[in-house]
């Protein structure tokens, strides 16, 4: 889901600065950007910002943070000299922060033409004005960097990974982005930006293993640069490595400047690992700074949607529908509306905005066919829900969707549906122990009375899978309950009351205030009759 607001650009600026003293306070304001400091980039730039070249950063900055007004705003501050090539960059920098991309062309040409194209600095501040525009038709952008380099008559670092995030906007553009970055570091061994867009390239490609190789030698060479434990921590969530997921997140925060876009970093991560209210505290905190933050808006209707407070879900959705430009709205943004609209009772026109989203978007047709077969489960019209997944399956059988559907048959009473398929997932998955519990509960309803004991020996061999060794306990636990409540009932119905209290004993060990557990174990030594069935999950 792509949720995060911390997908920015991280450039070395190409110094346009005038007087040796003034370049100084520049650069520590570029690497200020460059750590997302944005507030101590601020301090120092702002009240400066009559000077052309403070205004430009103060310019890129407001790029960075995807504020084109504020941005537009400074670098036409930064434009004030016609003659002057930097001010004819920023002009059209203003210009293409605003779409207005003929405009700025014409500025970067006129930029280029007054230094005869002999400048590599100038060419090279054009080509990066592309890279974090970030807009995917920017040809123009590789032509001027690789002008830059020719001028420059060697590889220079800065200028090759700008080309590099150039090539990253474009689609199927990072095998070229990867070849400019390894040759940024031929160009210098040691350069920190390089290393780190190699690891956030390796992570989107699910390297895992050179992405922290990458960021491991950020580290090394900058212990302090904190937007690389935010990427190490998003690469470790992907790779089911949760602990330490978290401990790099916190150690991100700690690092970073605190600011409403750190915060809101966290509060993506933390909804991301399905810690909804510490989320959703922090996603309230960020709007009570910025109101107007678009990635936390949108995140605040699924929090709600997922916290199942679906009425707040509704107005927070229609509220970030209403706010967001058409060109930050999400292929989820839709499945999101379409299932909160749906558990509202508008389930015709919730379903109706999902099946847009996958006309729209055909290349997560089979993910969004999962969330189109929910909001057939919430409107409880589970025969559309299960041709789906008869369809999905008919294209590409997958061991989740026959999950899906056997849930889906059990749900619709479909028992012995459920049971030959789930006889295939664990043919095919021996040790899947959720598929033989639930297979144990489709037999348990095939077998009301439990005169036939169809559930036994599958409640039997979850209890098994759960003693393997590597076994999460906790993962189990809800199942032991339940298969051993089961299995005490079937053997206490057939008067084996020693069979049954061994059973009913391990549902206490679990759960000590287990009433069905707790009467049946009293029936045991009474002369009562005991219960018909064992409470078993209905679907």
């Amino acid at each position: 889901m792509n949720i995060k607001p911390w997908k920015l650009t991280f450039l070395a600026a190409f110094s346009l600065a005038g007087s040796a003293a003034f370049a100084q306070n520049v650069q520590s304001a570029q690497k200020a950007i460059q750590l997302e400091r944005y507030s101590e980039a601020k301090r120092t730039l702002l009240p400066q910002s009559s000077n052309p070249d403070a205004a430009f950063e103060l310019g890129r900055l407001y790029q960075m943070q995807e504020k084109p007004d504020s941005a537009a705003y400074f670098f036409n501050l930064a434009s004030k000299d016609p003659k002057s090539p930097k001010s004819m960059v920023a002009a059209g920098r203003a210009f293409l922060a605003q779409g207005k991309k003929a405009e700025a062309e014409i500025q970067f040409e006129n930029a280029a033409k007054a230094t005869k194209r002999k400048d590599a600095q100038i060419l090279a501040a054009i080509g990066q004005a592309y890279a974090e525009t970030k807009t995917k038709d920017n040809q123009k952008g590789i032509d001027y960097i690789n002008e830059a380099l020719k001028v420059n008559k060697k590889d220079d670092a800065a200028m090759l990974v700008a080309l590099g995030d150039i090539y990253e906007n474009r689609d199927n553009g990072g095998g070229d982005a990867m070849n400019a970055y390894d040759r940024a570091l031929r160009a210098d061994p040691n350069y920190v930006p390089a290393y780190y867009k190699k690891g956030q390239l390796s992570v989107r490609a699910r390297n895992g293993k050179d992405a922290l190789e990458n960021f491991q030698k950020v580290t090394s060479l900058d212990p302090n640069f904190a937007p690389v434990y935010r990427d190490m921590a998003e690469m470790y969530y992907y790779g089911n490595q949760y602990d330490q997921a978290a401990q790099t997140m916190k150690k991100y925060t700690d690092m970073s400047e605190k600011s409403p876009n750190t915060q809101a970093t966290y509060a993506a991560f933390l909804y991301l690992n399905k810690k909804y209210p510490e989320a959703l505290t922090q996603i309230q905190e960020v709007l009570a700074k910025d109101p107007n933050n678009l990635t936390m808006n949108r995140l605040l209707a699924y929090t709600y949607f997922d916290m199942n407070q679906n009425d707040l879900a509704v107005t927070a959705m229609d509220k970030y529908m209403k706010m967001a430009p058409a060109d930050k709205i999400i292929t989820e943004d839709y499945v999101y509306q379409g299932k909160i609209l749906t558990k509202a009772g508008r389930s015709d026109e919730g379903i109706a905005i999902i099946e847009k989203a996958i006309k729209a978007d055909p290349s997560k047709a089979s993910d969004l066919q999962n969330d189109l077969a929910s909001a057939y489960v919430l409107k409880k019209d589970y025969a559309k829900a299960i041709k789906i997944y008869r369809d999905k399956l008919a294209k590409e059988p997958a061991l989740a969707d026959q999950v899906r559907l056997a849930n889906l048959y059990s749900v619709n009473k479909q028992y012995t549906q459920a049971d030959s398929l789930l006889n295939i997932v664990v043919t095919a998955r021996p040790t899947y122990a959720p598929g033989h519990l639930l297979r144990a509960q489709a037999n348990a309803n095939l077998d009301a009375d439990m005169k036939q004991g169809l559930a036994k020996p599958y409640y039997e061999k979850y209890i098994e899978l759960s003693k393997a060794e590597g076994s999460d306990p906790a993962k189990f636990r809800g199942g032991l309950i339940e298969a051993n409540n089961y299995l005490g009932f079937y053997n206490l119905q057939k008067g084996d009351k020693a069979a049954a209290q061994t059973y009913f004993q391990q549902v206490l060990a679990l759960d000590p205030t287990n009433a069905d557990a707790t009467r049946a174990m009293s029936s045991t030594t009474a002369k009562a009759k005991a219960p018909a069935k064992a409470p078993v999950k209905k679907k």
